[in-house]
């Protein structure tokens, strides 16, 4: 789906900048910001505490041969993973272009030995319901129910000036035979005037063996479209909904029962076939780079349910964003874990966000503390049009455990394990991966991109659990009248996932504040003793281009 609007991309390359691009209006030296300096929305989610610490790699590591996008998948009982494409050749690099094609795969990311098939595609997966000159069939949920699959297809608008901006009917399809052949009512599509037309299943596990709970398939479902609409056609989606079916009559919609419960997870349901009472189980009003391209967070992506950790996790992004969010319980109450920022465009091969973003279970550890995201993407100068995979770790928070740590000089940063420490900035990244600031080397330089609709730049980490800090030692890159450097600077810590400043700081050898930093140096920055299970050196970015840069921050308790 490969979606070029011409002002767009370059409004958004007017504002982006790295080591060496420019930016304007980058001189607020009085405004503080640890946070956007836009108002929160009134309705949006709380920020989680479940995870202790949350990493996504800054790139996609594994993208097998394929083409295509979207991706929604299932695991089904014969132990396969079956996936469906928008907008390519899916995992036959030989065949013809079509706008949906249906895959069955093999392997595992973490061995890099995906092998998959191409099974059906066009019109053997459902029909174009609305004018077929300027709509055409997306994918966007698959589910196992045992040995048969179900998946979401939507019409979604593919030529004109309204191109991707909006969905005016979705229908479900059925297969007994592993993705061979399809059925689906002929007659009438399952949901119309951009009601619940966007819709992807509830991931429990191989058959979904997961879901021990009841004998329902749950459907999660946006109106008016599957992302922002950029064109304003239609309103943007800011709320997503929930649907549960009986496991054998998901293709009757008069048996579906929607949510009409409330937003802290108290869960009530409607009469069957009541769409119109549904109620949302998340509403989210935020948006991201509000002072120019103005996004919505609610968009197509997937819920997966880790049985490990017992936890929902949906996966949403924009444009330049991953939005990450947990619950307890399918409907809730669902939390914001984790907003990745990758920066505006251009993006580089090091430093790359995507669309469409998915969790297959199929490919969570054990212990449920990684995952596998899948992703793609065309824009901003690289192009992972395909089912390209990066590595997602978390923690969890255990809000009963103190820092237990002694004085000494080990550096606690220096981890190879990214459950334990987590590098943590405010945007993207240039030249490198976040990981080299505490690789123990200084051999790399990484600077920062602009973040949405902030004015800090900082560079820290987040713990698993937490510790006694009294001192940073910060290596800097190369710094010139562009930047790299620091207009001030103050180190803070995480307490009750709240980020508070030190007190009595002293920086050695002493910091000017200006281009006469040294470049490749070290300064020490000392200071009262204090616990956190975060820690991050804060402050305005100089320069006639606004930017830091970094080789390595270690963290002490001396």
């Amino acid at each position: 789906m490969k979606i070029l609007k011409t002002y767009f991309i370059f409004l958004s390359l007017l504002f982006a900048f790295g080591c060496n691009k420019n930016e304007t209006d980058q001189e607020k030296d009085e405004k503080d910001t640890t946070t956007p300096p836009d108002p929160i929305a009134e309705n949006s989610p709380i920020e989680s505490s479940f995870f202790a610490t949350a990493y996504i790699e800054q790139k996609a590591t594994y993208d097998p041969a394929s083409d295509g996008d979207l991706w929604p998948s299932a695991w089904a009982n014969d132990d396969i993973l079956y996936s469906a494409n928008g907008d390519g050749k899916g995992f036959n690099l030989n065949a013809e272009w079509s706008d949906i094609v249906f895959n069955k795969i093999s392997g595992n990311p973490e061995n890099e030995n995906i092998i998959g098939e191409r099974i059906a595609s066009g019109n053997q997966l459902g029909q174009v319901w609305s004018d077929p000159a300027f709509f055409n069939r997306k994918p966007t949920g698959l589910t196992a129910v045992d040995g048969t699959l179900y998946m979401a297809v939507q019409d979604l608008v593919s030529e004109g000036p309204n191109i991707f901006n909006e969905v005016p009917s979705a229908t479900i399809l059925k297969s007994d035979d592993k993705g061979e052949t399809w059925e689906w009512d002929q007659n009438r599509p399952m949901f119309t005037n951009h009601n619940f037309t966007t819709i992807f299943f509830l991931d429990y596990g191989k058959g979904g063996g997961d879901n021990i709970f009841d004998e329902y398939v749950y459907a999660y479902g946006m109106d008016n479209n599957w992302r922002d609409s950029f064109s304003d056609v239609v309103p943007d989606p800011t709320e997503l909904y929930l649907a549960r079916i009986p496991n054998d009559e998901v293709l009757d919609i008069s048996k579906w029962e929607f949510y009409t419960g409330n937003l802290d997870g108290s869960d009530s349901w409607s009469a069957p076939g009541m769409l119109e009472e549904r109620q949302p189980v998340l509403v989210d009003e935020e948006r991201r780079y509000s002072n120019s391209n103005n996004f919505s967070v609610i968009s197509q992506g997937s819920v997966v349910y880790n049985k490990a950790v017992d936890r929902y996790i949906y996966t949403s992004w924009t444009e330049y964003t991953f939005e990450f969010y947990e619950a307890p319980k399918p409907w809730g109450p669902w939390k914001l874990f984790l907003s990745k920022d990758f920066g505006p465009y251009p993006w580089t091969d090091t430093n790359f966000g995507g669309y469409a973003t998915t969790i297959p279970s199929k490919f969570i550890s054990n212990d449920g503390k990684k995952m596998w995201v899948s992703s793609s993407t065309f824009t901003g100068g690289v192009e992972y049009y395909n089912m390209s995979f990066r590595k997602l770790w978390v923690s969890l928070h255990d809000e009963n455990q103190s820092p237990e740590n002694n004085k000494n000089n080990q550096n606690l940063a220096f981890s190879p394990d990214l459950t334990e420490v987590a590098p943590i900035t405010a945007g993207g990244v240039e030249n490198s991966d976040l990981t080299i600031i505490n690789d123990n080397e200084l051999d790399q330089e990484i600077c920062s991109k602009r973040a949405d609709n902030r004015v800090n730049n900082f560079w820290g980490y987040t713990f698993a659990k937490p510790y006694k800090f009294n001192e940073v030692t910060y290596h800097t890159g190369e710094i010139s009248s562009n930047g790299g450097w620091f207009k001030n600077l103050r180190v803070q810590v995480r307490q009750d996932f709240e980020w508070v400043d030190v007190e009595n700081t002293q920086i050695s050898p002493d910091y000017s504040y200006d281009m006469e930093v040294e470049s490749d140096a070290e300064y020490q920055l000392k200071f009262d003793e204090i616990w956190g299970d975060g820690i991050r050196i804060i402050g305005i970015p100089g320069g006639s281009t606004s930017f830091t840069s970094i080789r390595e921050l270690e963290v002490f308790y001396k």
